[in-house]
């Protein structure tokens, strides 16, 4: 009987325990800050509501456009180490180098014994192999390999320290020598110089390289940091180069190195997981180490619009990707289109014979008349421009010009213009959409005495302008839905 009691008392509590886990609240958002930056405002300065803002776990991220738009930052400046998404700045100064005509895409690279010795993250390749700068940069930035980055540093670092020149596709020291391992610190030391100078003119806040892979610990520990925010900026540029683009949007691919005179063929898996899963990912690069966490430089491009989202120290490598995702979808959710013209008044404009119906934004006062006003259009009635919703309501501000004589549908009258967040977004000319003649001589003088009158007892001498153009506020569904 005993037995059978507890037995009982046993399933009771686990049927609770299974009850209440199935009615436990599911912690979405849950890693939402206050002091996180949206659109150049904290998450509490807009007083966002947790379910508008993206729920990241990584301690340093920057979700930036390709035009320089900051739309999200979390310690963004906050000086972090990178790990291996320094690789993007190697791969910047090698490529800056063939643009300067200093190297050439098929200047061939070989790999020291130094090189196959740095840390674990490797291409696979061996010391002695030979490869042209192209397939070096591939070995670098689709499996994140060491070797590579020290090859391509000591091969391009002698160049640029003057130690060599370019002979063909060979470099050679200027004794006329191949360059040998004695030389390649000091290569190595002007490739990272020039990659500091590179993020000096970026135009990067917090930054010090000291090697050209990323390595932070043992002989590597030192000051080599940089930060979300400046991630952002080696990720544009080095996005504008075709080159570099169709490495790291290619995903696993294969290479041939020479090998003791034979060719060699290595298999090359991206370091990259969000390449052929999210629709709109085409690269960058990851980063790993123990100071640096699990990080990642990723851009997205929807068809529209191009984003880099920099997610540094995220909770593990598969949660990395998810922060970049969930950094790029939020962004894409929140874009609208917002129409320019809504008035509930319209009329017929005619231009050049064709008759268009649009919208009358407002009403221009005819200077010479008393009580004649211009109806007005957008010079385009059809506009609307892309905003992010996130950022405010939309409003308007009406400048009208002295308009006089005889006007013709189509002649400018005015200007409008558009700010979200005391910011112009959008300024259109005003246009007339209807045809208003000028007084005749007679007309004129009945005028000139009515105004006269006017003068006198205070009352307008000409129309008031109108504005019939409204700014709807923005309907932001996710706001609502919180």
């Amino acid at each position: 009987m005993k037995n059978r009691c507890a037995s009982l008392v046993a399933c009771a509590l686990a049927l609770t325990l299974a009850c209440s886990t199935v009615a436990a609240p599911a912690m979405a958002f849950a890693d939402v800050r206050k002091a996180d930056v949206v659109y150049g405002q904290t998450v509490d300065a807009r007083g966002l509501a947790v379910a508008q803002c993206p729920n990241i776990d990584a301690e340093y991220a920057y979700l930036m456009g390709a035009d320089g738009t900051v739309y999200f930052e979390r310690n963004g400046t906050n000086p972090t180490q990178i790990a291996s998404i320094t690789k993007i700045m190697t791969a910047i100064v090698a490529l800056d180098a063939v643009a300067q005509g200093k190297l050439t895409l098929d200047t061939t690279v070989t790999v020291s014994a130094a090189a196959v010795e740095v840390g674990e993250s490797s291409a696979g390749l061996a010391a002695g192999d030979t490869m042209s700068l192209e397939v070096a940069l591939k070995a670098l930035l689709v499996p994140s390999g060491n070797d590579a980055s020290v090859a391509i540093a000591e091969t391009a670092g002698a160049l640029l320290a003057g130690m060599a020149n370019l002979n063909g596709t060979e470099v050679v020291l200027a004794g006329g020598a191949k360059i040998s391992a004695s030389d390649a610190a000091a290569a190595q030391d002007a490739f990272v110089a020039a990659m500091n100078a590179k993020a000096a003119e970026l135009g990067c806040v917090d930054t010090v390289f000291e090697n050209p892979h990323g390595l932070d610990h043992e002989q590597f520990a030192g000051d080599q940091h940089s930060c979300a925010a400046d991630v952002a900026k080696m990720a544009q540029y080095a996005m504008k180069n075709e080159t570099f683009r169709s490495i790291v949007a290619g995903g696993d691919t294969g290479i041939v190195v020479m090998r003791d005179g034979a060719r060699t063929t290595i298999d090359l898996v991206s370091t990259d997981e969000l390449i052929g899963v999210y629709e709109y990912a085409i690269g960058i690069k990851t980063g790993t180490t123990l100071l640096a966490g699990p990080s990642f430089a990723g851009a997205a491009y929807n068809g529209e619009k191009e984003l880099y989202a920099i997610v540094i120290n995220s909770t593990s490598e598969a949660q990395r990707f998810n922060d970049a995702q969930t950094l790029f979808e939020w962004t894409y959710a929140h874009e609208r289109d917002y129409v320019l013209a809504n008035s509930s008044q319209t009329a017929s404009m005619t231009v050049n014979g064709t008759a268009t119906e649009v919208p009358v934004v407002a009403e221009v006062p005819h200077s010479e008349w008393i009580d004649e006003t211009v109806k007005a259009t957008l010079a385009d009635p059809e506009a609307s421009i892309r905003i992010f919703d996130l950022n405010g309501n939309v409003s308007q501000s009406l400048e009208f010009d002295e308009v006089k004589g005889n006007v013709r549908a189509g002649d400018k009258v005015g200007t409008i213009t558009f700010k979200q967040r005391n910011a112009v977004v959008a300024t259109q000319d005003l246009v007339a959409c209807e045809d208003v003649t000028a007084p005749d001589f007679l007309q004129g003088i009945g005028i000139w005495w009515d105004r006269l009158f006017r003068g006198l007892s205070g009352q307008p001498q000409v129309a008031s302008s109108v504005t019939l153009n409204e700014t709807p506020l923005i309907n932001d569904k996710t706001a609502a839905a919180a």
